[in-house]
């Protein structure tokens, strides 16, 4: 075997391979000889089939298995010999070769740049804090007394209006026969909640304590019980107790009925609350202020193939017109012809396939500079660390945990995209811990403002590049509602009855 460099010009290095016809033959023969000792094959005993057989049956595939054993030897040897760090899968290409002549082939490979780390205690990095202020807390603790209100007995008999609670015995009739599930006895049931069949709860209105009403109303024609749908039904009704929604208060009883052993117990959780809802956003921010400043150190080559996988990424996101027509593309079965799918960057102009090239060739930087400080740290992802993002992605999909667990388990490639974004995040707290970091507080406008590096600088002719600013959190109406989350609401809305 010979192997002789043959391109080195920036990242790429190229060799050629040459294998002796004589060493593809004795290698074919000697994995022939193997074979030929527990050879069974009909007519022969084992071990004992004609070497002229055993060649006939097994050659073909012998043979091409000993130059692919070769290949793969003079491409470690390429990499060995001439200490190469590769920066992604190498390639090796089969020029020429006939039976019984040399076989020769192409190595190519990219190898990593030289990357030097910079002094990180020397890096100067803002981390945003968003402080959660008294005035945010008092708002979410009105809103939650607002949404759990306690209801107490309606002093003075009086007609029902919406929002009242009225307890009810009922039962339903169709064409003067009850029919099953469609009687209860004391019932709660708030008018106005919808949660009833359409017109039960309008038929209620105006009626008063030991009232009894008959409420006519039809099941709707796509009600799911289907020998009910479209049918009418008539309910008897008797109101034997209503109640009203008494005052919001933020009060001792309030944390109490939602599972809190004080109203100060009830006020850290909503501080946790706010607090964590912005928890994201921050995380991001200070990412990003690390990055810039990695960005702004020594520049290095970038390797080829990263670049224009990453630049792709980025056209896509940039030329959304592009990316749809190849979607339209790879879901027409009907078509007898291939389609030649248009380059992402195609309608772009020169402007914005610039932006796309200096976005990717940052992303490309960051991430080979981000796997040179961990590497140089020694900064590893353990199981543990994979195992929790496991259960965290679990977590995700209430009632499929057990299917979420087993499929991580069963597939490794998955396991290891997890991985990735949790060594990055490991690497980014390792810096941050050698940096110098300043505190600096934000707000939310600030904090949620979309980032510059992710719109392009010019529009792509003849459609925009359009980049969708980031959302901002839940409001503090949905915070109010998972705080309170821990109890069963006072008043529980009867569902729809079959």
């Amino acid at each position: 075997m010979n192997i002789a460099e043959t391109k080195s010009e920036g990242l790429v290095r190229e060799f050629a391979i040459t294998i002796t016809a004589a060493d593809i033959e004795t290698e074919t023969q000697a994995k022939l000889a193997e074979i030929a000792k527990t050879a069974n094959m009909p007519g022969f005993r084992p071990g004992k089939v004609p070497m002229a057989v055993v060649k006939t049956r097994f050659g073909a595939q012998v043979q091409g298995d000993a130059i692919k054993a070769a290949l793969d030897e003079g491409a470690r040897k390429a990499v060995d010999d001439n200490g190469l760090n590769l920066a992604s899968q190498p390639s090796v290409d089969i020029k020429s070769y006939e039976e019984g002549k040399d076989l020769e082939a192409v190595f190519t490979c990219e190898i990593m740049p030289e990357i030097k780390i910079p002094d990180l205690s020397k890096l100067s990095i803002e981390k945003p804090v968003l402080p959660v202020d008294e005035a945010q807390i008092d708002e979410a603790l009105t809103t939650i007394a607002t949404e759990n209100r306690p209801s107490v007995e309606v002093a003075k008999p009086r007609a029902a209006k919406k929002g009242d609670i009225v307890v009810i015995d009922f039962v339903g009739k169709i064409d003067g026969e009850p029919f099953d599930g469609g009687a209860a006895e004391g019932h709660s049931l708030e008018l106005g909640s919808n949660s009833f069949i359409p017109g039960f709860e309008d038929g209620l209105i105006g009626v008063k304590p030991g009232e009894s009403r008959d409420v006519n109303v039809s099941f709707p024609d796509d009600y799911q019980a289907p020998h009910l749908a479209g049918k009418a039904a008539v309910f008897e009704t008797k109101v034997t107790a209503m109640r009203e929604l008494g005052d919001a208060k933020v009060d001792e009883d309030l944390a109490t009925r939602l599972g809190f052993e004080t109203i100060d117990a009830l006020k850290e959780a909503v501080r946790e609350q706010l607090g964590a809802q912005h928890a994201t956003a921050l995380r991001q921010a200070v990412k990003k202020n690390v990055l810039d400043g990695l960005a702004d150190g020594e520049a290095f080559d970038v390797p080829p193939s990263l670049f224009k996988q990453e630049y792709e990424s980025v056209a896509r996101a940039m030329n959304p017109a592009a990316s749809e027509h190849n979607h339209d593309h790879d879901h027409d079965h009907d078509h007898d012809h291939d389609h030649a799918h248009p380059a992402a960057d195609e309608g772009m102009d020169d402007d914005a396939k610039a932006e796309a090239t200096s976005v990717a060739e940052r992303r490309v930087r960051l991430g080979l500079l981000l796997t040179e400080i961990g590497r140089d740290s020694k900064i590893e992802v353990t199981e543990a660390d994979t195992q929790r993002a496991v259960i965290e992605e679990a977590r995700r999909y209430p009632g499929q945990e057990q299917m979420v667990m087993e499929y991580f388990q069963k597939n490794q490639q998955a396991l290891q995209q997890l991985a990735g974004p949790i060594f990055e995040d490991k690497v980014i707290d390792y810096i941050l811990e050698l940096a110098k970091v300043t505190e600096v507080t934000t707000d939310v406008d600030t904090l949620y403002k979309a980032p510059e590096e992710v719109a392009p600088a010019k529009k792509a002719s003849k459609k925009s590049a359009k980049t969708s600013a980031a959302k901002k959190p839940a409001t503090k109406t949905a915070v109010a509602k998972k705080t309170a989350a821990k109890k069963a609401p006072a008043k529980k809305a009867a569902k729809k009855k079959s």
